[in-house]
Parts: C-alpha cells; sequence; structure tokens
C-alpha cells in the first residue's frame, strides 16, 4: 500500500513545554518513595550526612541521565491527609501515622527536605501538592520552603539542612477532591471557595510568584465550575487519564492492539477538557492564559482478583507465582498489578500519548506540563529492587522524545492504513468489558518537530501494526535524502516484552545510525517507534 507523511510548517507555532516530560512520586505507593527513591538500608544509599543521606545514589543517577523537567510529590491520594510538617525535624524524632489513602503506615523519614534535596541532586523542579483542607497549613508549607526572613518555620528549614530560600513555583491546591475516596472530599463550588483562600495565602507567603494548579475533571461541569471561579488566579486546571491492558492475562496481537490504540481516547479526552476551558473563558471574559496538567496519567495492568497478590520480583516485575487458568470471557473480578513491568505495547502507548500532547500545543488551552504516574515503581519508568535499578522500556521513550526531538511542533499528516475498532475509554472496568467507543486509529502516528532554531527537522513516526512494516514517503519540507535514525521496538519479537536486571536491554534506543533515504520511501518497522532526524 502506497503511504505518505505530509510535513508543513505551522504560521506562528507555540513551542512543546519541556513540562510535558515530567514525572510524579507518590508516599507510601508500591515502592516509590521507601524502597525506591530512599533505602536506608540499601548499598546504594548515600550516606553523606543531610537531607540526602538514605536516598538512592542509583536513582539519582538514573534520573540524572535522563533528566527530568519537573516532578509532581507526595501525591496523588496520599496528599489529602497528608501533614507536612510530620516530615520535618530529625527522622527519629518524626511521628510515624496510619496513611489513609493506601492503607500502610508512614514513617515520614523522607519528607520535604529530603524531597527538595533529592531534586537538587537530579536537577529538576519540584511540584508540591498540598490537600487545600487546611489555609494556615498551606500557607506555613510555603513559608517554611520559599520565605527569605527569619522566622520559625525558616529556622526550622535551615535546622533541617536547607539553609536557602527554595523558590518553588509549582504548587497544587488539592488532589481530586470531586471523589469519595478523597479525605476533603466536597462539592465544586466548596472546593473553588476554599482554593481561593488557600491561593491568597500561599501567595502571601511567598516571595517568588506560585503557578498554581487547580483541581479538574473530565466532567465538564466540574470543570467548568473551577474556570469560572479559579481562571484568574491559576496557571492550570488538572486532568488524570489512565488506560488500560489485560495482556498479563491474554498477551494476544488483539490485546496489543487494544493496548497502542488508546492514545486516540486521550487526545480526545484532552481536546474536550481543553474546550471545556476554552468556552468557559469566553463566556466569563478571563484573559488569564490557561493550560491543562495532565499531572496523573498511565497504562494500568489489569488481572483477576482470584490470582495470588502480586509481590517485586528480586530481576525486577513481579515475583514468580502460580497463576490458575482466568475464566473465559470479561474479567469481572480484577486489580491492578502494581508490579508488572512496562512492556514494548506499553511504549508505544507512551508515545502515541506525547504525540498527542505535542498536537495539543497549538490550542488555545494546550497540555502545559504533564506527570506520569510514576517515575519509580508501581509501573514506573524505573524498577528499583535491592540489586539494582532496571530503565524500563517507557524510561526509553522519555530519552526519545524529551533528549531527540524538538520544541517547535511542525503540522504532520500521515496517508495510509487505519482500523475501526472499539477503543477504551479509561481503566473503568463495567459490565461487559472496559467502557469504550469506536474510533478510527491510523497505524501511523507522527509528530514533527524542528530545533528551536529551524536547522534540524525531527520525525517521529509509530506503526501500531503488530506485524507489517510500512514504507512511507515523507513529503511537503525539502529534506535532505540522509538522516541520523534512531528506533525503539523495531529488532523485539514479543508485543509484550520488557526489561530486567539480568537482561536490561531488551526494549531499548538503538544507537543512532546515519541512513540513505530511499526514493520510495522510509520502511517503518511493526511494532516500533522511530525518529529520524534531518540537518538542514
Amino acid at each position: 500500500m502506497n503511504t505518505r507523511i505530509t510535513l508543513r510548517p505551522y504560521g506562528t507555532a507555540r513551542p512543546i513545554s519541556p513540562m510535558v516530560y515530567g514525572h510524579f512520586l507518590e508516599q507510601a505507593f508500591f515502592g516509590n518513595v521507601d524502597g525506591g527513591v530512599f533505602d536506608e538500608g540499601s548499598r546504594f544509599a548515600v550516606t553523606e550526612p543531610g537531607p540526602l543521606q538514605g536516598c538512592r545514589a542509583d536513582v539519582i543517577a538514573a534520573c540524572r541521565d535522563l533528566g527530568l523537567p519537573v516532578v509532581r510529590w507526595p501525591g496523588g491520594n496520599f496528599t489529602s491527609a497528608y501533614w507536612w510538617t510530620d516530615g520535618t525535624g530529625p527522622r527519629d524524632e518524626r511521628p510515624r501515622r496510619l496513611e489513609l489513602a493506601w492503607g500502610s503506615e508512614e514513617s515520614n523519614r523522607f519528607g520535604t527536605p529530603e524531597f527538595l534535596a533529592w531534586c537538587e541532586a537530579v536537577g529538576t523542579a519540584p511540584y508540591l501538592a498540598h490537600s487545600a483542607r487546611s489555609v494556615d497549613d498551606a500557607a506555613r508549607w510555603v513559608e517554611y520552603v520559599n520565605h527569605d526572613g527569619d522566622t520559625t518555620m525558616t529556622r526550622r528549614r535551615v535546622a533541617d539542612g536547607r539553609p536557602d530560600p527554595e523558590k518553588v513555583r509549582f504548587w497544587g491546591l488539592g488532589n481530586e477532591v470531586y471523589g469519595r475516596w478523597q479525605m476533603g472530599f466536597r462539592p465544586v463550588r466548596e472546593y473553588t471557595a476554599a482554593a481561593v483562600e488557600h491561593a491568597r495565602f500561599m501567595q502571601l507567603a511567598s516571595p517568588v510568584e506560585l503557578s498554581f494548579v487547580a483541581v479538574g475533571s473530565e466532567s465538564a461541569e466540574w470543570t467548568s465550575a473551577v474556570v469560572e471561579d479559579l481562571g484568574d488566579l491559576v496557571d492550570h486546571v488538572s486532568l488524570h487519564l489512565y488506560g488500560a491492558s489485560e495482556h498479563l492475562v491474554r498477551p494476544t496481537v488483539e490485546e496489543f492492539d487494544a493496548v497502542v490504540a488508546q492514545p486516540v481516547f486521550v487526545e480526545q479526552a484532552i481536546w474536550d477538557c481543553a474546550e471545556v476551558i476554552r468556552e468557559t473563558q469566553l463566556r466569563t471574559g478571563s484573559e488569564r492564559p490557561l493550560s491543562i496538567a495532565l499531572d496523573e496519567w498511565n497504562i494500568r495492568h489489569h488481572e483477576p482478583t482470584s490470582w495470588p497478590d502480586p509481590q517485586p520480583g528480586q530481576n525486577g516485575g513481579i515475583a514468580p507465582r502460580d497463576t490458575p487458568e482466568p475464566p473465559a470471557g470479561t474479567l469481572r473480578e480484577h486489580r491492578v498489578n502494581r508490579y508488572s513491568p512496562r512492556t514494548l505495547a506499553d511504549a508505544l502507548f507512551y508515545a502515541g500519548v506525547f504525540h498527542a500532547i505535542h498536537r495539543a500545543s497549538q490550542l488555545p488551552v494546550p497540555v502545559g506540563m504533564a506527570n506520569t504516574v510514576n517515575l519509580v515503581n508501581a509501573n514506573g519508568l524505573l524498577e528499583v529492587r535491592p540489586d539494582g535499578v532496571v530503565r524500563s522500556a517507557t524510561y526509553h521513550v522519555w530519552d526519545l522524545y524529551q533528549n531527540h526531538t524538538g520544541p517547535i511542533p511542525l503540522r504532520a499528516a500521515a496517508d495510509g492504513p487505519s482500523r475501526t475498532t472499539l477503543v477504551r475509554q479509561g481503566a473503568t472496568h463495567l459490565e461487559g468489558g472496559f467502557r469504550s467507543r469506536p474510533a478510527t486509529v491510523p497505524t501511523l502516528d507522527v509528530s514533527a518537530s524542528t530545533s528551536e532554531d529551524g536547522r534540524t527537522v525531527f520525525v517521529a513516526v509509530i506503526n501500531r501494526s503488530a506485524t507489517d512494516d510500512l514504507t512511507t514517503r515523507l513529503e511537503g519540507l525539502d529534506l535532505p535524502t540522509t538522516a541520523l535514525v534512531r528506533t525503539l521496538g523495531a529488532d523485539v519479537e514479543d508485543l509484550f516484552a520488557h526489561n530486567s536486571l539480568s537482561d536490561p536491554d531488551v526494549v531499548t534506543l538503538s544507537p543512532p545510525e546515519e541512513v540513505e533515504i530511499p526514493d520510495e520511501g522510509w520502511t517503518f518497522a511493526a511494532h516500533s517507534i522511530t525518529v529520524l532526524e534531518f540537518s538542514l
């Protein structure tokens, strides 16, 4: 089949925000922090006294190698019941509390000074999320972190090993407060009234201008009310989106197809949210620029609840266990496996979400920040085990897009095969299966960009076909006949392959190779991601 990709410049392109390659750490959540970022008993732990002591040096190195633009902490659901003061002061004197989001016990040995020291060590911007349940608690947290005077709070920060004001800009005003699973659940107008007061006094406590993230939702009614009441105070409105995979039960081509199709749902949800925000701004006359903070997103791996509870494997992934034959048909009793490693199929899903975010950069309300769940363990980019760190398949997706594409988007259209199918609409499991809707899924998904100076063109292409290579002509721009090519997945046979400590490079980036582009076009391998880099 003849296929082609057409590239055109935008008239005036808004750059893709580097913050869309951000990350997320949740306290007390399946090894994100304790046993992941922080492990005082590990042979890899930092030993020098100070707030960084006990943090895993190998995790810091892996994060620095990748580059992290922003990290959200301490949650997530954990945020709703968290008092930041518990995580300050001498570690041995900090309270140990029953943690009410995930049902564990929180030692508080990793708190605000440790997180800020860790962010400094890896070179990332902190994004601190508050519960928005206490104005005084929120304002004093900002005072502790950012104030440059001589107060009880700033003296506490100095005593905790952070002598200088931190100048943290990003602050979350609550987390999913529309849900009954949150401590502090409330109707939207109660939330916005509280958020207005929180934002006012948090800003009064900070000498640097704060950038607030308000709680948005897939609900148009909720998000519209948030923009009505907070649109002139905040910079971002949050949106949380999750995909779903059943490959642990059915590792089939059909399940691969279901996974790699779901960025179509994510893109539709982003456009829907952006439309609600913009329509509300036009109706209310608000002129403050707003963006979407996709500050939770991922694809969840589902399995039957009848299987033994999963445990982390020493080699990465899931520890060996006996899994009986699952019932035929739809999983009616299921759970998320938090230790399931990221797969090749997941890599294509993540790449598709990045393409969706890149295209949304030109909307009146773009995606200005995105934070995947999670950075470390719990289906994260890094699987941390006692004997080392696994850089998962999705770690290399971040490397490819963050470090080997450009910030200035181009128009890109792919003319090629597609299929009309039911696409899962998130991880909600209803009777008869996941909530799904019909959609057209293109086999080739393209995102093109240039360097800031326009002298380098990057063409990122996902081939979603499980079996078929596609030869495709590049049209529209006068490109050289030679390029650097990087690929992920082209040399992998197993659609759900993953990395481990003993086999760390099953799914990884190929070394850059200079190639000639044939007259008939470039052949994009099945189940792969390719970036062609052209120097003009």
